[in-house]
């Protein structure tokens, strides 16, 4: 079997692009205008808003809570209860200084290295 060439679409010629980048472009462009027009009627503090961003925290406290108590990947040979220690230590020290993420994710990812280098097991 012949392997296609990587440039296949260079073999097409520019006459049959034309009208794919012409199509794309509309599309984009479409979404866009529809986008501006509808933006200046929208109340960013109304409840459709609100009810947006609760989804959004809901969805990320949902992925966060699955990824601790049901991970997978190399997450997974982690124990339980080092993954459980590194997100306390992580919200605490989120919280004792004053919601600073990249030294919660520090605190948390240390620990949790800590523990799990240490060979600590808390579930038999």
């Amino acid at each position: 079997m012949v392997e296609p060439s990587p440039l296949w679409w260079w073999s097409m010629g520019w006459s049959s692009i034309w009208p794919a980048l012409v199509a794309a472009a509309l599309v984009t462009y479409f979404w866009r205008a529809l986008g501006a027009l509808v933006s200046g009627r929208l109340d960013p503090n109304g409840p459709i808003f609100e009810w947006v961003g609760c989804v959004a925290y809901a969805l990320l406290a949902g992925l966060t809570v699955r990824m601790i108590v049901l991970p997978i990947g190399p997450l997974q040979a982690t124990d339980l209860g080092c993954r459980l220690i590194a997100t306390i230590a992580a919200i605490v020290t989120l919280r004792l200084t004053r919601n600073s993420i990249p030294l919660g994710v520090l605190a948390g990812v240390t620990v949790l290295i800590a523990l799990t280098a240490a060979g600590v097991r808390f579930i038999p």
